[in-house]
């Protein structure tokens, strides 16, 4: 059997059999369209953690850079990596988010604003899958590159980013060790991306779940860069050097906003604009005023608000609601 078809099967058990039943008994019979898109997600998902668990984690024991002690910031991660890939933070997008951009694109096309679709740029990829796909994961990764530039760029969109650089005992589980607030901007831009070049909605969940796995790896605690083909894929030593210390996310290891190694799947673009660095070796992860004190938070909730607080988002808000009452 075709493994889509088996997907697609599972899918709608899964749906009828499970998802659709309590939608309906919240009262969330309007959004089935939603519900089944979620339940494929949510089969994504364990997809993927069952991937990380056996395949990734048998890396990690193999060749780890160092030794796992402090398990509890793992188990953080853990908890980060459940919310996105198990379609918690997808969930909510659905509902908050998705409707906005989904009313969006039914309006420019009621006004006859095209798409436009990047595949017939090249000869026969509307024919054949793979290379529109192909194609597709190009334009994603290129944006994905300067999206991760700007994060340490742009020194408020650093405040949130910084969560995911506060980690310093990387482990497979650390990709998803973001601010939610970072997360939903991108997630944002991603969709509107995919509706503007005409994306089937098949291949955007795959560019998706296919671009989720391989950063996961890229986090991995294992000793491995691939050797003479390090330019063709971000490696787990590649990506690690991003995080180092004092390197890989400031500007020559001065302090300032910039780094290295921003590619999220191919390192061509760290390479082409002259940000790409192979250094032999693994050096500590974290940020450098972690070392002098500086806290990021322990578990979730800590986290995200002191990534709120260093956006001063708190202050304003109470400023704001003193001023609702003069």
């Amino acid at each position: 059997m075709n493994p889509l078809d088996l997907f697609d099967d599972l899918q709608q058990w899964l749906f009828e059999g499970v998802v659709q039943p309590l939608m309906f008994h919240g009262g969330l019979g309007n959004l089935m369209a939603d519900g089944f898109r979620a339940t494929g997600w949510l089969i994504i998902g364990v997809l993927q953690i069952v991937v990380m668990v056996t395949l990734f984690r048998a890396f990690e024991r193999w060749r780890p850079v160092e030794a796992v002690t402090d398990r509890a910031s793992v188990r953080t991660d853990i908890g980060y990596t459940l919310i996105h890939r198990l379609g918690l933070l997808r969930v909510t997008l659905f509902f908050a988010i998705d409707p906005f951009w989904d009313w969006t694109a039914g309006q420019l096309h009621l006004h006859g604003v095209p798409t436009f679709e990047l595949d017939r740029l090249w000869p026969g990829a509307t024919d054949v899958a793979w290379i529109s796909f192909v194609l597709y994961l190009l334009l994603f990764d290129f944006i994905d590159y300067w999206y991760h530039r700007a994060q340490h760029h742009v020194d408020w969109w650093w405040q949130l980013h910084a969560v995911h650089h506060s980690q310093q005992q990387m482990t497979l589980w650390t990709d998803n060790r973001n601010h939610l607030l970072d997360d939903v901007l991108r997630d944002s831009l991603f969709v509107v991306v995919a509706l503007a070049v005409g994306v089937p909605p098949g291949q955007f969940v795959g560019l998706v779940a296919l671009t989720q796995l391989i950063e996961s790896f890229s986090h991995a605690n294992v000793r491995l860069g691939f050797g003479p083909l390090r330019w063709l894929l971000v490696s787990p030593s590649y990506h690690r050097l991003h995080h180092a210390v004092g390197l890989g996310h400031e500007s020559a290891g001065e302090g300032t906003l910039g780094g290295h190694n921003f590619a999220v799947l191919f390192p061509v673009w760290d390479l082409l604009f002259g940000t790409a660095r192979f250094d032999p070796g693994y050096r500590p992860t974290g940020i450098r005023d972690q070392l002098e004190g500086r806290d990021y938070g322990r578990g979730i909730l800590a986290q995200q608000w002191l990534g709120l607080q260093r956006l001063g988002l708190p202050r304003r808000i109470g400023r704001w609601g003193r001023l609702r009452h003069l």
